[in-house]
């Protein structure tokens, strides 16, 4: 069988670039920005992307153009049939599939939000109102099921049209839609007073903020915000033709996913500023926070459909991202179609996603742990598989494939540059994503 391939460099750098872009830009950025000190985080970030994300981003991405195959498949290509590195593969697409489930909740309850705000159910909620609204949908479990399963469906649906047609198209539309709404809704938090404060609470230097619990922070939010450790870049570059580069397309795409991610903080923080909502708020600030803030506004209705809107396009384009490395896998073995795999691997996903959204409910008694089963698969993929993948696929990059590997994806120019990457990639990034592993099982 042919392998698939994207149809344009501009596709390859849409569907990588919409796996990077997610919910960890729109929704987890800007509460942890708050957390861990604005600006000062700000500038861990950049240097946990820089140290961390690029040289794993670059590593999954050769490591996919070379082999042209799916991860388990990839290191078995790379390493050999038996190969114990194989492991690794099968660790990605387990994560990848793991977080799709519970993720696919959080995008249904994302799809709610956007319906919500089309019928303008927020205008005139005070913040206990917009709480208690919140609260209503977890405790509801036939809406949390209904609003997963919509978003389920139009990510297999998705998925059912193939990589060029499927995946890619899809990616060329919703990619520069969603950067089109962000652009708008900066242009609109621009009029807003609290704009002045928010620029300044993420730009402004301020090291008195600086930690090592925040730079751990930041590392560990660079694998999850660029799809690292799941099988994903590895399933998209293993779509590109072997003489594509590599570089210019992974400097595109993590200038991309940072700018999105600052420019969506400056969005969200600007009108909790003007409006007295706190940026530490958690994990509520995009369903509790922003739609109370959103109703004080002038024009707050457009603004709350358009950015729910813009978080349903960077939900989606990462959960295509989290399926597909599972169907390019059986794909690849031969094990049947496409579109029998999709549906199969996605009703599955639906049923474990379904277990996640009663645990807010009806099995809300039922812990592994301390952990109801959301905040366990949360923990065990976010504390343990990524950060577990990233440094095994960093060190077979480095130290297995080692310089001959760093040097063709530099695409054998600029020594200087080559020998960055490969010092990263042996020393400087496997003890960096130690650390950030290290920090997550201790606090698990």
């Amino acid at each position: 069988m042919a392998r698939a391939h994207w149809a344009s460099r501009f596709g390859f750098v849409m569907v990588t670039a919409g796996s990077a872009v997610g919910l960890g830009n729109i929704w987890k950025f800007p509460y942890i920005t708050g957390k861990y000190g604005g600006s000062a985080f700000v500038l861990m970030y950049l240097l946990a992307i820089a140290l961390t994300g690029i040289p794993v981003f670059l590593a999954e991405l050769y490591i996919g153009r070379t082999s042209q195959r799916n991860p388990v498949q990839a290191f078995e290509q790379l390493a050999g049939r038996r190969t114990p590195w194989s492991a690794v593969g099968w660790l990605g697409l387990i994560a990848g599939f793991l977080i799709l489930c519970f993720y696919s909740v959080v995008g249904g309850w994302v799809l709610h939000y956007l319906w919500e705000s089309i019928q303008g159910t927020f205008h005139g909620f005070d913040p206990e109102q917009t709480k208690q609204h919140l609260g209503a949908l977890m405790a509801n479990p036939g809406k949390m099921i209904f609003w997963h399963a919509l978003f389920m469906v139009a990510t297999v649906g998705i998925l059912l049209g193939g990589v060029s047609a499927g995946i890619e198209r899809c990616n060329k539309i919703m990619m520069p839609g969603l950067i089109l709404i962000l652009l708008a809704l900066l242009v609109r938090s621009a009029f807003l007073p609290g704009f002045g404060a928010a620029l300044d609470f993420l730009l402004k230097p301020n090291f008195a903020g600086l930690s090592a619990e925040g730079l751990l922070q930041a590392m560990g939010h660079s694998f999850f915000t660029l799809s690292l450790g799941i099988g994903a870049i590895i399933t998209y570059g293993s779509y590109t033709k072997k003489d594509q580069p590599l570089v210019p397309v992974a400097l595109t795409v993590v200038a991309l996913d940072t700018v999105i991610a600052l420019i969506a903080g400056v969005v969200t923080l600007a009108a909790v500023f003007s409006y007295g909502g706190q940026p530490e708020a958690g994990p509520t600030l995009m369903f509790q926070t922003l739609p109370n803030l959103f109703a004080q506004m002038p024009g707050g209705y457009w603004v709350s459909v358009a950015f729910f809107v813009l978080v349903a396009f960077a939900a989606l384009t990462s959960s295509i991202s989290m399926l597909e490395p599972v169907i390019a896998y059986w794909v690849d073995r031969k094990k049947g179609s496409r579109t029998g795999i999709a549906l199969g691997s996605g009703f599955l996903a639906f049923a474990i996603g379904c277990v996640c959204a009663l645990s807010f409910n009806k099995l809300e008694n039922w812990k592994i742990g301390k952990h109801i089963f959301f905040d366990f698969l949360d923990k065990l993929t976010s504390n343990l598989c990524l950060p577990l993948g990233g440094l095994l696929i960093i060190v077979f990059y480095g130290w297995v494939l080692g310089k001959p590997a760093v040097k063709a994806t530099m695409g054998g120019k600029n020594r200087f540059w080559t020998q960055v990457l490969l010092w990263c990639a042996r020393w400087i990034t496997p003890i960096a994503v130690l650390a950030v592993l290290i920090n997550g099982l201790r606090q698990w």
